[in-house]
């Protein structure tokens, strides 16, 4: 059974920087992408960041420039860096991974999502 477990949310004031940590742990033949999403009461959960097992990435137009995905791929962890942080950014924050298991079928896991709150 394939797990991602994060870390690193926590409560920053504007302006301030936290950096997520998602880790893959389980059977599974390979990752290919993996990224970052959050949700907010009432909304739909959005797309943050996500990176290819390559290394290209893709940012939410709100949090280019404030925001780096990266990942480690001996490790099977991505991370998140948020730079500059906003009131908005408030939001639980869920990992994402899309695993091809060894069975060679592709799966979409998510982690179990962590709280960011800014506020001052």
């Amino acid at each position: 059974q394939v797990q991602l477990v994060e870390s690193g949310g926590g409560l920053v004031q504007p302006g301030g920087s936290l950096r997520l940590s998602c880790a893959a742990s389980g059977i599974m033949f390979s990752i290919n992408a993996m990224g970052w999403y959050r949700q907010t009461p009432g909304k739909q959960r959005e797309l943050v960041a996500t990176v290819t097992s390559g290394g290209s990435t893709e940012y939410a137009d709100s949090v280019k420039g404030r925001f780096t995905i990266s990942r480690d791929n001996a490790r099977d962890t991505v991370y998140l860096q948020m730079n500059s942080l906003k009131p908005e950014d408030t939001a639980v924050y869920y990992c994402n991974a899309k695993i091809v298991a060894i069975n060679r079928r592709d799966y979409d896991y998510w982690g179990q999502g962590t709280q960011v709150t800014v506020s001052s």
